[in-house]
């Protein structure tokens, strides 16, 4: 199958806040580092958008030819409760919490983790980086730039950000107030100095430890990103993706210590890319307020996980997202709508090996700009739909393009069913079959005039929690209440 993918790339890089054409530092390849979770709790939905993005980032590299090489880490040591050099280790506390091991702790929420991944249609990476695998070359790193760029305090060795120039340009920290996380740790020379190694405090003892030239103790989580970028990528590579939380001071302190390292104002990646906020309105997405938003709590609601990623998509990358439920449920209606009108062309065709079709071919066309232009998936859905509204165009070539576009919009379009969105909510002890029977007896009811009888089964069906919808045009007749 053919496609006409030509579009130059561009993207918007936050180094430059510019609009930029993708030029690989290796011809041919795509090299792309995404700042993965800290394994202590649950990702909620709102963590999730960025490993949304980042796959569909990898996606269009795919679909524009290029050799992928993905690296996600997964931070199970060194992240502080405070992204400055405050509090405690967040894998450290989660332990204590729970009075479990935090390799415990850590690979039950790396595992759910991957769940989410799954469930999403994330495609796996070329690896998935553990920090605790590269301690070893994180203190060899630390120690190739101590002399020149660091110094030591009783906490721990801290790096001097006035030895490497233009510290902060990629958080604009003078005109936008990038420093407002920072707390202050006594003895540090400038503010925005932070710890690379940190030292277990005198008289305790962390689980997760090791011995250092600096003393035992652990690695600041800066420093975890800038080692396993450089070993699994080398210097430079394309891109570094993550949320724009990690514009502030995350990945400003990472190109500091790649600046330091390879003795460059190089950044380690070419192409820093940031998606923006989910924004809950609520309140219910933080993990600090118990029942956070979790892809699993919307799957026990009977939403598909795929609705969410729909949901993501309709939205640029760059632009805040409002989370609501009436927003993801109009959502999981437009992939309901998509799915029952591919549906209705698997019926009858089979994927067409190639596309000779001119509107198809011009329409995938628009589908290559869009996504070329800065991954602009709310335009290239309206291309999908554009797609499959050609009702004079053969069955199998429509398949054979909307199987090219979903190849980026990563929606299982070609294999997802009907009846997979249909989720039967954990609170709701009725089943299908149940809920379809009377139905079937309320049509009945309704048929022979007997309104009494048909509105005693649509109560009892909403006392269960089933919201009947009378004329539904997708003809689906039921959903559950959230």
């Amino acid at each position: 199958m053919t496609h006409p993918a030509t579009a130059p790339l561009m993207l918007f890089n936050s180094l430059t806040r510019s609009i930029e054409p993708f030029e690989p530092v290796h011809p041919g390849e795509a090299r792309v580092y995404t700042c993965g979770p800290t394994v202590y709790n649950y990702a909620h939905i709102g963590n999730m958008r960025a490993y949304v993005f980042a796959d569909t980032l990898g996606r269009v590299l795919s679909f524009k030819g290029y050799t992928l090489k993905h690296i996600i880490n997964i931070t199970d040591v060194g992240h502080l409760t405070d992204d400055g050099d405050a509090g405690e280790d967040k894998l450290e506390k989660a332990a204590a919490a729970q009075a479990q091991s935090i390799w415990d702790i850590a690979r039950h929420y790396t595992e759910a983790f991957w769940n989410d991944v799954k469930a999403l249609n994330i495609r796996q990476p070329a690896q998935w980086s553990v920090a605790t695998d590269y301690v070893p070359k994180m203190i060899e790193f630390a120690t190739s730039i101590a002399d020149k760029h660091c110094y030591e305090l009783p906490s721990g060795l801290y790096f001097d950000v006035s030895t490497v120039a233009d510290y902060g340009a990629l958080a604009r920290a003078a005109t936008e107030a990038g420093e407002g996380r920072i707390e202050t740790v006594e003895g540090k020379r400038n503010a925005q100095d932070f710890a690379i190694w940190r030292k277990t405090p005198e008289g305790e003892t962390r689980q997760m430890e090791w011995d250092s030239p600096w003393g035992k103790g652990a690695p600041g989580w800066h420093l975890e990103c800038s080692v396993m970028s450089e070993a699994l990528l080398g210097f430079p590579f394309d891109i570094h993706t993550g949320g724009i939380d990690h514009r502030e001071i995350h990945h400003p302190n990472e190109i500091a210590q790649n600046q330091a390292f390879a003795c460059s104002h190089g950044s380690g990646a070419r192409i820093w890319m940031h998606n923006n906020f989910l924004i809950d309105r609520t309140g219910k997405m933080s993990k600090s307020s118990g029942e956070f938003l979790r892809l699993p709590l919307l799957v026990s609601k009977g939403i598909h996980p795929l609705a969410y990623r729909l949901m993501c998509l309709q939205a640029h990358y760059r632009s805040e997202l409002e989370f609501s439920w009436d927003n993801l449920l109009a959502a999981l209606t437009r992939l309901k709508r998509l799915v029952m009108a591919v549906a209705a062309l698997r019926s009858g065709a089979e994927v067409a090996a190639k596309i000779e079709h001119p509107r198809l071919n011009q329409l995938l066309g628009d589908f290559a700009a869009a996504v070329s232009d800065d991954l602009n998936t709310s335009r290239a859905l309206t291309v999908l739909d554009e797609v499959l509204a050609q009702k004079k165009v053969d069955a199998g070539e429509r398949l054979g393009a909307i199987g090219l576009i979903d190849t980026v919009l990563g929606l299982d379009l070609l294999v997802l069913e009907r009846s997979a969105l249909r989720i039967p909510p954990a609170a709701i002890e009725i089943d299908e079959a149940r809920i379809e029977h009377m139905l079937k007896l309320r049509k009945e009811a309704r048929a022979d005039k007997n309104f009494a009888a048909s509105d005693a089964i649509r109560d009892e069906l909403t006392k269960a929690g089933i919201e009947v919808m009378d004329g539904d045009p997708l003809g689906w007749e039921w959903r559950i209440e959230i």
